[in-house]
């Protein structure tokens, strides 16, 4: 049996996956890194992206993520995503309507605090979009 590395994805509600993995590729905020066993540790930021996750040589899911933090040892890696959800989940409805309420909010925003509030939801509705179009090419 092949090594793996514990994966674990918390979101605020919940723990979402606690499963050993092959390997787990991550939007980290200095661009995407992949984690095997035996793997630095490192604590990162994490961007708006997808994480793909690894078993038996192939992606085996992948998880469309907010942002958050990541925590990586030899064992295990751990993200705290702001809001994550299944990339088979997405619909265009929901990533359109997303959108929309975000530009929406950006124009409406009438103080410096809720301008930055309102980019940072239009940068992760857009991040959205791509992985959404990125799942259809795939």
């Amino acid at each position: 049996m092949a090594e793996k590395v514990e994966f674990e994805l918390v979101s605020p509600e919940r723990l979402l996956i606690s499963e050993p993995v092959e390997m787990v590729v991550v939007p980290g905020s200095e661009g995407d890194f992949g984690a095997l066993p035996r793997h630095a540790p490192m604590i990162t930021g994490v961007r708006p992206g997808v994480i793909d996750i690894y078993q038996d040589g192939k992606v085996s899911d992948r998880i469309f993520i907010a942002g958050g933090f990541a925590e990586v040892t030899e064992t295990r890696v751990t993200v705290l995503a702001e809001e994550a959800l299944r990339l088979a989940d997405l619909t265009a409805d929901t990533v359109a309507q997303r959108l929309r309420a975000a530009e929406e909010a950006v124009e409406e925003a009438d103080s410096e605090p809720a301008r930055n509030l309102a980019q940072r939801g239009l940068l992760v509705a857009r991040a959205m979009k791509a992985a959404l179009e990125q799942r259809t090419v795939h």
